[in-house]
This record gives structure tokens, C-alpha cells and sequence, in this order.
């Protein structure tokens, strides 16, 4: 058997591409903008670690005309929430004719969009915990309370409220009982318009990173993440001593092998490129229930690719070298 790409990166020496000059995209104005300006700052230092030319950018009225005045050979997107995750960006970066790591436009739309990537799970057969999505005009609409007890009556309880479009945990709560779904949902509609509410499902977190270094899709070893107060929140995330994670996570090798596979379905299925993060929850039986995919995965000190990568054995600068060689030489190709 021939080794792959990542076994190749193991015993590689050198970035795949120090050649290139690269640009990192972080900050933007999302309620995410700070973890951004972490995130790009890691990828930042990580890069001139193996030697790739690499500076960054936030993406404001300048960048543009940046780009277009000295074309970078390379974007790597570290913006997190709707700058960097909604596709508008990337389209724009393709109209320029600037590659970029990551997936394309068009699928990192439906990634973002909660629900629309739900349904494409649910129909390729990937198991999701059942949801309703709800606009905040539906809900005034129709009548809060009569809303709220047919969301109980079919989902039952816990539940999980988010936003159908966000990141980070921000604007998520877990709803134990019927009393406390309204105010739920409220907090969910200081951040989206529109409210995901899913059945909860309780069992072991679990974040799978899926890497493609030029053979294909690849899962890296899952994370477990284990929050103090048993909740994933923003706090539990970005605030050290919040949580405790396990890389490899603790899971029996089928029931790893088993999270991993799913991971990789959901990562074709929605059409993804280059990495992505696969949100899961393993139950009590070892069944993998798939919650979110992230197209712009946190690279903090705290985020779980990274963990990931280095539970993998590999150097995340010269992962991300490879990866910005071969969007480089998508755009050479093309």
C-alpha cells in the first residue's frame, strides 16, 4: 500500500510550500471577532514557523483594493461567524481570481445555514438529532406560547435552542424544562433571526477534524470536549480552565471508527474542501448523532483542530503549508 498525504507530512522536513506568499484573513465584524483575531494570529505564527511569507489582513474597505494592488498566492480564512462563513466572501475572493483555503462558495452557504445542512444530512442518511427551525416572525406571528408547546409536544424535553446561523456556542442554551424555553429563545433571537431548536441529545462531545492533503478526505482523531458546567458555551470555550479535552478522545476503536466515517460522510455530503470540523454527539449506545459542520474551524490556543492535528502527530504550520499549496495550485490548474 502506498502512504498517504499525512503520513507523508509526517516525515517531511519542510513546509510543502514556503515559496508562496500568503495572506490571513481575521477579525471582520461578527459577534465572533475576537476569537477571529486569536484564530488568524495562530495561523499567522504557525506559518512563519516553516518559513512561509505570511501577513494578515482584516477584511475591511481596504483589503480589496490590497489584493488587487498586490495579489497574495494564497488566502487563508480565519474569519469566524457570517464573514467568514456565509460563502459571500469566498465568492467574492473568486471573482478576484484569489485562491483560498477551504471549501468553495456554494458550500460554505448551505455549512453555515444550520437547518439547510441538516436536511442534506438527514437525506444522505447521516444521523442528526430532529429539529424545527423557527424565524422570529413565525414565532410572533402564530403566537409564542401555542409555538412553543408544539415544539414540546413533538420534540419533547431537553432541547437544544441556537441560532440557525452562528458559531462559538453564542446565543445556544439547553432547555431541561418547558418553563425555560421562551427565555431560550430570546437569547437566541439577540443573535439570529432565525432559532434551530433540535431534540437534545445526551452523550460524550466529540469535535472530528477532517483534513484533505491531496488523497482524499481524512479524519484526524476525535476530540472530546468536556465542559466544567456541561455545557459547550462561549465561555466554556475561550476561557481557560472552562474545560477539559481529550485527545484521542476516550471511545472504543469501533465506536472511533464509527464517529470518524460519519464525520467524513457529512463532510462530502455537503460538498466541503480542504477541512472542516465535524461537531458530534456519541450516545450511550456509540451511535454518532451529527449537530453542525464548521467550514472556518477556531485555530486558538483553546480550538480543536489544533488538538487534533497535534494528536495526530503533525505540525500545524506544514498541515497549513500543504493546504495553501494546493488552493495555490487550484488557481494554476484552473
Amino acid at each position: 500500500m502506498g502512504t498517504t498525504a499525512i503520513e507523508r507530512l509526517l516525515v517531511t522536513d519542510s513546509a510543502a510550500s514556503p515559496d508562496l506568499r500568503v495572506v490571513v484573513l481575521a477579525g471582520g465584524l461578527s459577534y465572533e471577532r475576537d476569537v477571529s483575531l486569536r484564530s488568524g494570529r495562530r495561523v499567522l505564527d504557525a506559518l512563519r514557523a516553516v518559513g512561509v511569507e505570511a501577513e494578515m489582513r482584516d477584511a475591511d474597505v481596504a483589503l480589496l483594493p490590497a489584493l488587487a494592488a498586490d495579489p497574495p498566492d494564497a488566502v487563508v480564512i480565519a474569519l469566524h461567524g457570517a464573514t467568514g462563513e456565509d460563502g459571500s466572501l469566498r465568492g467574492v475572493l473568486d471573482l478576484c481570481d484569489i485562491p483560498y483555503v477551504g471549501c468553495d462558495a456554494r458550500a460554505s452557504r448551505l455549512a453555515w445555514d444550520k437547518p439547510s445542512a441538516k436536511a442534506v444530512l438527514r437525506e444522505a442518511g447521516i444521523p442528526t438529532p430532529d429539529w424545527v427551525a423557527l424565524p422570529h416572525d413565525r414565532f410572533s406571528e402564530l403566537g409564542a406560547v401555542a409555538v412553543l408547546d408544539r415544539i414540546v409536544d413533538r420534540l419533547g424535553l431537553p432541547l437544544m435552542v441556537k441560532p440557525a446561523q452562528g458559531g462559538s456556542g453564542l446565543g445556544g442554551a439547553v432547555v431541561r424544562d418547558a418553563a425555560a424555553l421562551p427565555a431560550a429563545m430570546v437569547g437566541c433571537f439577540a443573535y439570529d433571526s432565525t432559532a434551530l431548536v433540535e431534540r437534545y441529545v445526551a452523550g460524550m462531545d466529540v469535535a472530528v477534524s477532517v483534513v484533505d492533503l491531496g488523497d482524499g478526505p481524512q479524519a484526524l482523531p476525535p476530540v472530546e470536549i468536556v465542559p466544567r458546567n456541561g455545557v459547550y458555551d462561549y465561555a466554556a470555550r475561550y476561557t481557560a480552565g472552562r474545560t477539559t479535552w481529550h485527545a484521542p478522545a476516550r471511545l472504543d476503536p469501533e465506536v472511533a471508527a464509527r464517529v470518524s466515517d460519519v464525520a467524513l460522510a457529512a463532510h462530502t455530503a455537503l460538498g466541503l474542501r480542504d477541512l472542516s470540523r465535524v461537531d458530534v454527539i456519541v450516545d450511550a449506545s456509540g451511535q454518532p448523532h451529527v449537530l453542525e459542520v464548521n467550514v472556518s474551524p477556531g485555530m486558538t490556543e483553546t480550538s480543536l483542530l489544533p488538538l487534533a492535528v497535534q494528536a495526530a502527530g503533525l505540525d500545524f504550520g506544514r498541515l497549513l503549508g500543504t493546504l495553501v499549496g494546493r488552493a495555490a495550485a487550484r488557481l494554476a490548474a484552473s
